[in-house]
């Protein structure tokens, strides 16, 4: 299987991420490469920074260029999607020492767009799915191994392998519903900025981020989701509650998820939702 270990630095600016800052704010320092290392980086990374496409609603998005991602997660405090989170991801796993494939996938069904991304990390021969940047997925990695399965509070995820086309995909569900359908095609950063750009501009390709304000992360009480005005929490043998907000209030709730909004954002925000 061919490796992005040849496409690592000049090619993905992988220089361009603050990985020690990285690993700073998840509390960890360089070690050797190590399952344990792995469910750690995976597990802090979605608990530490909320999944977020605010400036894609508001049609105010800098792109996902390596050095605009690592300030704007890292420093501002700005949250992300997938293809920031798993490019911020796989970089600091390479710095790290781990073996690294970056993948991308298509959302729910086989006939959508390649507009997920997702991390393979290689360990003693073992391959992993990490997917810090899905918003409702996986806490840890899970083994890219058909009909592997890994229990959350939230459902229980499995792998599925599939053959299309010739290309190996690999089938992503919680519970009976898919989630993505990752291929291991080779990836290159235009991949990255063309699928970016679909997502956040291509409001005809049925892009969800372009008319709704989608917010969560994993916090001790389990999961937060904001879509638009409405809250829902997820938490382990409890129901799922879901909370009718005011527009004020949604904007204060993506500020508690994490997200560092300043005040022209956020009445920006209050506007669209009113």
């Amino acid at each position: 299987m061919s490796t992005d270990n040849s496409l690592t630095g000049t090619l993905w600016h992988t220089a361009d991420f603050d990985t020690d800052r990285h690993l700073k704010l998840l509390g960890l320092g360089f070690d050797q490469p190590s399952y344990e290392l792995l469910v750690q980086l995976h597990t802090r990374h979605v608990h530490t920074f909320p999944f977020c496409a605010v400036d894609v609603l508001l049609d105010d998005h800098p792109g996902v260029e390596p050095a605009t991602v690592s300030r704007r997660i890292l420093v501002e405090g700005q949250g992300g999607y997938c293809f920031e989170h798993a490019q911020l991801f796989a970089a600091t796993c390479q710095a790290l020492g781990f073996e690294v494939h970056r993948h991308l996938g298509r959302v729910h069904d086989a006939t959508n767009t390649r507009t997920h991304m997702s991390v393979e990390v290689v360990l003693d021969g073992i391959r992993y799915l990490t997917d810090p940047g899905f918003g409702l997925s996986i806490t840890g990695p899970i083994e890219l191994a058909d009909g592997a399965s890994r229990i959350e509070s939230h459902g229980t995820y499995t792998m599925h392998r599939l053959e299309l086309g010739g290309i190996e995909h690999w089938q992503l569900r919680r519970d009976d519903e898919i989630a993505h359908i990752s291929d291991t095609l080779p990836v290159m950063p235009i991949d990255v900025r063309t699928g970016h750009t679909v997502t956040s501009t291509h409001s005809a390709t049925g892009s969800l981020f372009t008319r709704t304000l989608i917010a969560s992360r994993f916090t001790d009480a389990g999961h937060m989701s904001l879509a638009d005005t409405t809250l829902t929490i997820r938490q382990a043998e409890k129901p799922t509650e879901q909370h009718q907000l005011t527009p004020a209030q949604a904007v204060d709730t993506v500020r508690e998820l994490g997200v560092q909004l300043d005040e022209e954002k956020a009445d920006k925000l209050r506007k669209l939702l009113n």
